[in-house]
């Protein structure tokens, strides 16, 4: 799906305990700075408001970043009963394995929530990473066990229990809590050496603002602190979710390397420069001087869509100089023409089908159907006389002289 500047696209992998664990990857259309992973809060999904803006929101500023639901979570296959915090890890560990087969090793790691406690605990599992950010994070594991704290002793007598988290039932296992209360992160959050910074509203009703402080503490330059002044945890408000978005990309740019611009063939003034970005099968950035768009075939033949195919551009260059090529002569006589508008398409047709070409025979020639629009307080004459004009227009003569395409290959 494109939406925008941003394609998604479900994905799947293997988690942690061997289930097929279900993704999304949000990616801008065109070239990609960098990849991010995004781990959501305890017993939430890929899904969930705050993860799918913040996701949508990098993408559009150039870093592709994969979701993915928890096992037993969501999409994913498993049994959440079986899970544990140092499973989540793991499941992240393998996100990142995930990424690195098949596009490029994360370079930022983001968490919400319990899932920010993930990212600090698998960030040494991910040595390209150079960057991580938290976002509502508790400084321990354990902090978890205080949204079930009333069904504890029911879990360790009989060593499990059906709790309700955010109005769901869940079953927890006395080895869930014998995991959370085993792990400890200041160690970790200690010996990070990535960039850190550390999102977190002062009112939060969850997780409270200390935690924060224990976080930002244990851990050595360069860290940062964001207040999200009255967001809630979840960042259910769209401006709070976006702001996270917008500071995290502007504070991850400073460590993640340029665009590479430098790999991109060298403009020569006056030529329009073509080539493949990578991304998607057939997807091409278009450039001439400060200009550029990008093509790309439709879904019906293996593209992603994301441009205008090649003769969609060829219309263009016709539509945009026959309308332009109009303006010009309408301005130079004073005609009272107030807006022109061209519609153009391509198909391949018998010469004998076509009544008004001057080909004949059985072979097949291109045929260009364009209908002029013109509004204004014009005579029949003037009309009449800018359709004239709009067959002299450069392209039009272009298409209907004898060309020659010459190709040599590039040192």
């Amino acid at each position: 799906m494109a939406t925008g500047s941003v394609q998604s696209e479900k994905v799947t992998f293997t988690g942690s305990l061997g289930d097929t664990l279900a993704a999304r990857l949000d990616r801008p259309i065109g070239p990609i700075r960098a990849y991010a992973l995004f781990a959501h809060c305890f017993t939430c999904s890929k899904d969930i408001f705050a993860a799918s803006r913040i996701a949508g929101a990098m993408a559009e500023r150039g870093i592709a970043v994969l979701r993915f639901d928890f096992t037993g979570l969501g999409m994913s296959e498993g049994d959440f009963a079986n899970t544990n915090f140092s499973s989540n890890v793991a499941d992240l560990v393998a996100a990142a394995n995930y990424l690195r087969d098949e596009h490029e090793a994360p370079r930022i790691l983001v968490g919400h929530s319990l899932g920010g406690a993930a990212v600090l605990a698998a960030a040494s599992d991910v040595p390209e990473a150079v960057a991580v950010a938290t976002i509502g994070a508790p400084s321990t594991a354990h902090h978890v066990s205080d949204s079930f704290a009333s069904d504890i002793a029911t879990i360790e007598s009989e060593g499990e229990a059906e709790v309700v988290l955010a109005g769901r039932p869940f079953k927890i296992k006395k080895q869930f809590l014998e995991d959370i209360a085993e792990t400890t992160l200041n160690g970790k959050i200690a010996s990070l050496k990535k960039a850190l910074i550390v999102f977190h509203a002062p009112r939060d009703q969850q997780v409270s603002v200390d935690n924060a402080a224990d976080i930002f503490m244990a851990a050595k330059h360069p860290k940062s602190f964001v207040s999200l002044d009255d967001a809630d945890h979840l960042l259910t408000r769209k401006q709070d979710a976006i702001y996270v978005a917008d500071v995290l990309s502007a504070w991850a740019s400073r460590y993640l390397p340029e665009r590479a611009h430098a790999n991109l063939l060298p403009l020569e003034e006056g030529k329009v420069t073509v080539e493949e970005t990578g991304a998607g099968k057939f997807q091409h950035l278009v450039r001439i001087g400060d200009h550029e768009l990008f093509a790309d075939e439709p879904k019906k033949v293996g593209g992603d869509d994301t441009g205008l195919a090649p003769y969609d551009l060829l219309l263009a260059g016709l539509g945009a100089c026959t309308s332009m090529t109009m303006r010009l002569y309408a301005a130079r006589k004073g005609l009272k023409a107030t807006k022109f508008g061209v519609t153009l398409s391509h198909n391949k047709v018998h010469a004998d089908d076509c009544e008004e070409c001057a080909a004949e025979g059985s072979q097949k020639i291109d045929v260009i159907s364009r209908e002029i629009s013109i509004e204004g307080d014009l005579t029949d004459a003037e009309r009449a006389k800018l359709m004239e004009i709009a067959n002299k227009c450069p392209v039009h003569r272009t298409l209907e002289s004898d060309i020659e395409v010459l190709t040599r290959l590039k040192a």
